[in-house]
């Protein structure tokens, strides 16, 4: 039986790398490469100055952005006399790319405090150049940052309660996590509890729902529309009818619709919209109020007014609840909440995309679970405890505490590295877990800087090593 070299991948992944170097711009290295170089700062540290001639010393680096905007944030820097700064860092093969990637006209860029580039003129902000700062030469350079090495988180971006953490028995630091998590619970119940003094048990949730299906691009018109629900609802109307006013009032009907005759869904939605348009003239959005960037297909803002139409239409939901956080354990909320296929959207992600090869569910697995996290079980919390049910709270608590993991995010990918110096410790397998780590980020993280500085949470771990 014949085998594989032992050699042949390596040799034909050198010969890649030849291959690679001789057709880039010699002495221009790929952006990634120059992210790479940041992020594990293999530089002459001790030397480095700004273009314009300033020392600059860099106490942390900033934590790598893989999602729209600079790429690193959180940095801490001090440039020649001034108090060391935190803020972000943008990294760009020549200077001249700030003005040229309209970095300059982008709110998004104004908390950059420093521009890294590979070569280049001093520009809009302080800038650094990394060709002559190298702590290797480049093409040394190159081949680790194509290696697994380059991959590993620095030791020195963990968290300063990292040690502390890691000292702590698997079992304890769950704990830990569960106790934060509850404290998450209580104030997202609390929330819920102030709004419906306000509005009502009911419209609490019905706003709880529609922020759940906003995500973090869209929370706020999903909410104004949850807020205009008895107004456009007040003739109890069908899911076709439900989804024409919520498009419409959202401002995501096309104008030229009518035009569209073999779209028979969308000529449907206008036929019911054009009648009531100038009914809900006043309380019309801006179309500029959404946005569509960074989402996946089936998370665009109309095919989730699709399903929120669907609930709407629903006379028993709040029953169907009920039942469900009643009911014997294991008992599926993505059920309770999944409406029956609907002819048009369980087909396609938007108003004018292709029809799908197979039919797709309007509410997915991970939604349903951030929305029993971080809406519905709330929602119970706190009317249980309004009520003053001690049964009723405990059963959210204990469903809340089981609740299997939900999506993974930038945020708690990088609260992993700080605190736990890994990618995915195996215990962190609830959604408690995730939620208690997202607890600790809001109460310790978020008030500190990249190098922990007067940060409590430390000692909170160390106190929890000694039992006191």
């Amino acid at each position: 039986m014949s085998t594989v070299q032992p050699d042949l991948y390596a040799q034909w992944r050198a010969r890649h790398e030849a291959r690679r170097l001789l057709r880039e711009t010699p002495g221009a290295p790929a952006e990634s490469v120059l992210q790479s170089i940041w992020r594990h700062q293999r530089l002459r540290r001790d030397d480095l100055r700004t273009l314009d001639g300033r020392p600059l010393r860099i106490l942390h680096p900033g934590f790598w952005n893989r999602e729209a905007g600079p790429d690193f944030r959180h940095a801490v820097v001090q440039i020649g006399e001034e108090p060391a700064r935190s803020g972000d860092i943008e990294i760009d093969l020549v200077a001249a790319n700030w003005r040229a990637h309209a970095h300059h006209d982008n709110p998004a860029y104004t908390g950059v405090i420093l521009h890294v580039v590979w070569q280049g003129e001093a520009g809009d902000r302080p800038t650094l150049a990394l060709e002559p700062s190298l702590d290797s030469p480049l093409p040394e350079l190159q081949s680790w940052a194509d290696s697994p090495a380059a991959e590993l988180w620095p030791a020195a971006l963990q968290g300063a309660c990292s040690a502390p953490l890691r000292a702590l028995p698997a079992g304890h630091a769950l704990d830990l996590l569960r106790q934060a998590a509850l404290v998450r619970l209580q104030r997202k119940a609390r929330e819920m509890e102030i709004r419906a003094r306000q509005a009502g048990w009911e419209q609490s949730l019905w706003e709880g729902l529609f922020r759940g299906l906003g995500y973090k691009q869209n929370v706020w018109p999903m909410q104004r529309l949850a807020e205009l629900r008895e107004r456009l609802g007040e003739d109890r109307p069908s899911v076709v009818v439900w989804q024409a006013r919520l498009l419409g009032v959202a401002g995501l009907l096309p104008a030229d619709a009518a035009n569209h005759p073999l779209h028979p869904h969308l000529r449907a939605l206008w036929d019911h919209w054009w009648r009531d348009r100038e009914r809900f003239g006043d309380i019309l959005l801006p179309k500029s109020m959404w946005r569509f960037n960074g989402l996946r297909p089936f998370n665009q803002p109309q095919r989730r007014i699709a399903l929120a139409a669907h609930w709407l239409a629903t006379a028993n939901l709040f029953d169907t609840l009920e039942t469900w956080f009643t009911a014997i354990p294991g008992a599926s909320l993505l059920a309770a909440l999944q409406p029956a296929a609907d002819d048009y959207w369980s087909w396609h992600w938007s108003l004018f995309s292709e029809r799908l090869p197979k039919p797709q569910p309007l509410l997915g697995e991970g939604r349903a679970t951030d929305l029993a996290i971080n809406v519905v079980l709330p929602w119970f919390w706190a009317r249980a405890q309004a009520g003053g049910n001690a049964a009723l709270r405990a059963r959210a608590e204990e469903q809340y505490l089981a609740w299997p993991a939900a999506q993974d995010n930038a945020v708690l990918r990088l609260a992993r590295q700080r605190l736990f110096g890994q990618p995915s410790p195996r215990w962190l397998n609830t959604a408690a877990a995730q939620q208690g780590l997202l607890q600790i980020v809001r109460d310790f993280c978020q008030h500190t800087n990249a190098l922990c500085a007067d940060c409590l949470f430390p000692d909170l771990a160390r106190a929890a090593v000694s039992g006191k």
